[in-house]
């Protein structure tokens, strides 16, 4: 009996470090969206052509008014084109800017826009949700950040 108790005790105890991760919606503000930097691996300006895509960045801050970090952030944003059309099309999120600390922070992400796309382009609806752990595997500590991502950090 004690050992049934002794395993019944251990397999709760490791339910409760599984806790659920709960969503926090955060505030985003100052957004635009440009045409990425010709000098970004990302602009790729080796496929601008009628079947490529032109690469936007959307840029802005992003505000976690509260005390811990908020992880595995995902940003939303509804985009149109300059006849009222979707630019993504049948989707809202438009990337993920990962951990947020508290405070305001600033992001960047890499959109890739189908080539004759009509503009200018027009955005609403932004808005960024993150976790309070973990939902996504987590980057190593020896990864490489792409040039966006360095610009962001201020790392250039």
């Amino acid at each position: 009996m004690p050992l049934a108790l002794a395993v019944l005790l251990a397999g709760g105890s490791l339910l409760a470090v599984a806790a659920p991760a709960w969503a926090a919606n955060l505030v985003v503000s100052e957004v635009s969206l440009e045409p990425c930097p010709a000098e970004d691996v990302g602009s790729q300006p080796q496929l601008r052509r009628p079947s490529g895509a032109s690469c936007y960045a959307l840029r802005g801050v992003v505000t976690n008014p509260g005390k811990k970090p908020v992880v595995d952030t995902d940003v939303f944003a509804q985009i149109l084109d300059a006849s009222g059309e979707p630019v993504l099309q049948n989707r809202s999120r438009v990337g993920s800017i990962g951990d947020v600390p508290p405070g305001p922070s600033a992001f960047a992400l890499r959109l890739a826009v189908p080539a004759g796309t009509p503009g200018p382009f027009t955005f609403s609806n932004v808005k960024a949700r993150g976790f309070n752990a973990p939902v996504r595997t987590r980057a190593g500590v020896d990864d490489d950040l792409l040039p966006l991502e360095q610009d962001v950090a201020g790392l250039d």
